[in-house]
Order: structure tokens, then sequence, then C-alpha cells
């Protein structure tokens, strides 16, 4: 009777340790559904230490923008809506608001420099695109399983102001109306 006893309090025991590890599991990826992959938040410092290299050869550091409004463009040849985005960018954000202060960069993530300069020819834009070997860059922002579509906006003072993931033409015009406010 008492192995009996002891078998099924093992059994409920195993039970409750299984549901209890269930529901970390569905609270985590909540967690990750809710940031849609990012590890930084509106509010937030921008992390540092971050050394971007543009495919022109020109390296400056994030740190060194601040005082400016950045965006940060993630992106990569193969996403195909990364390709979709970017003329948008190019027009209705490059175009309209680089001579009125905006530092807009494309971060390609983890591929080679001519790649990088092929993509941006064929993709027609004119901002600078800068290179991530090993997604280092894209890893300070975003979880390392995450999409690589989003764009994080960082006001003058080095904060995070709005962050985007894929491609929404709703939180895109919300996007050029946070940068219209901040420039102005």
């Amino acid at each position: 009777m008492g192995k009996i006893l002891m078998l099924c309090l093992g059994i409920s025991l195993l039970a409750i340790d299984t549901l209890l590890a269930q529901e970390n599991q569905v609270e985590s990826k909540s967690t990750v559904d809710v940031n849609r992959g990012f590890i930084v938040n509106v509010g937030e410092k921008a992390p540092g230490g971050i050394l971007l290299e543009l495919t022109n050869g020109e390296k400056l550091t994030l740190e060194s923008l601040r005082g400016k409004v950045v965006l940060l463009q993630f992106t990569a040849s193969w996403c195909v809506v990364c390709r979709k985005e970017m003329p948008h960018l190019e027009k209705e954000v490059w175009q309209v608001y680089k001579d009125r202060g905006l530092v807009l960069i494309g971060i390609d993530r983890d591929e080679p420099i001519d790649t990088v300069r092929q993509f941006a020819s064929k993709m027609k834009v004119t901002y600078p695109l800068a290179l991530d070997p090993g997604a280092a860059i894209f890893h300070k922002f975003a979880s390392r399983d995450a999409g690589v579509t989003r764009n994080v906006l960082i006001d003058r003072n080095g904060n995070i102001s709005f962050l985007t993931r894929l491609f929404d033409m709703q939180e895109f015009e919300q996007l050029k109306q946070k940068i219209s406010e901040l420039l102005n």
C-alpha cells in the first residue's frame, strides 16, 4: 500500500511539474509575441558599443550620432518583406527627411559587402547601408531567432522612440509621424 501511495505521489508531482513548465513556456512565448522579438523597449537608451561600418568604408558609432534623430533599418537581400519596405523608406522617409537632419542607416544582416552593395543598387536606395557580420548589431536589439525586418527610431538623446516589425502601412505611417515629431 505504501509503495502505491508513493508511486501516485510521484506521478502527481511529475504532472504538476509538467503543467508548470508548459505554463512558463506559454508565458515566455507570449512575452516574445508582445515584444515582436525585440529585446529593447521604447523609452530605453539604445544599446551602446555599436560600430557601424558602411559599405563606402566609413565607420561611425551609434554614440557619435547623438544629437540627431536616427532610424536603423534592419534588412537583408534575401528578405522579401525588406524588399517591399525599402522603396517606401527611400521615397517617404529618406528623401523627405534627410535634409531635415534624419540619419537613416540600413543594417544588412550577415552578408558580404559585395552582396550588400548589389542589393542597394538593385533596390535603388540612396541611404547608407552598414554591414552586420554575424548579426552582432541585430542581436543587440532583437532575439537571435527573431525575423529581420524591423526599424528602430532613436531620438536626439539616444533613447528608443519607436519600433516597427515587418511592413505594415498603418505602422509605417505612425513611424513617419514620429520622425516628423522628433525633427520638429
